[in-house]
């Protein structure tokens, strides 16, 4: 069975590995001193991914404030949901806005336009 996690999470999870996969790039870069072109090419590489990681949290952050807040039955936090069906961010337990798919079996692909519906 895979691992599900809350989609806000999943993508800042992937923004923060952006900023780290930058510096590693950058760090690269220092190998190549004596090639002043190839050092520079390392290092802008490693710039644009941060850049990109910046835009990637920008983005998120503005998705997370249109999303519907519940309180999880779980655990009673406040948790944000995004899509017919996500994860509680702190106890990962199933959540659903749409009645048609409560008490069915977790599936991300019930987000997906394509899902033919039962």
């Amino acid at each position: 069975m895979a691992k599900y996690s809350n989609k806000i999470n999943k993508i800042r999870t992937f923004a923060l590995s952006l900023v780290f996969i930058g510096f590693i790039i950058m760090y690269g870069g220092i190998f190549f001193k004596s090639y002043p072109i190839v050092m520079t090419i390392f290092m802008l590489l490693g710039l644009l991914s941060i850049i990109f990681s910046t835009v990637v949290y920008f983005w998120i952050g503005m998705l997370s404030t249109r999303a519907v807040q519940v309180v999880c039955p779980n655990c009673n936090k406040l948790t944000k949901v995004l899509g017919r069906v996500d994860m509680c961010m702190y106890c990962n337990e199933p959540l659903t806005l749409d009645p048609s798919l409560e008490g069915k079996d977790f599936d991300e692909s019930y987000n997906s336009k394509k899902t033919i519906q039962q």
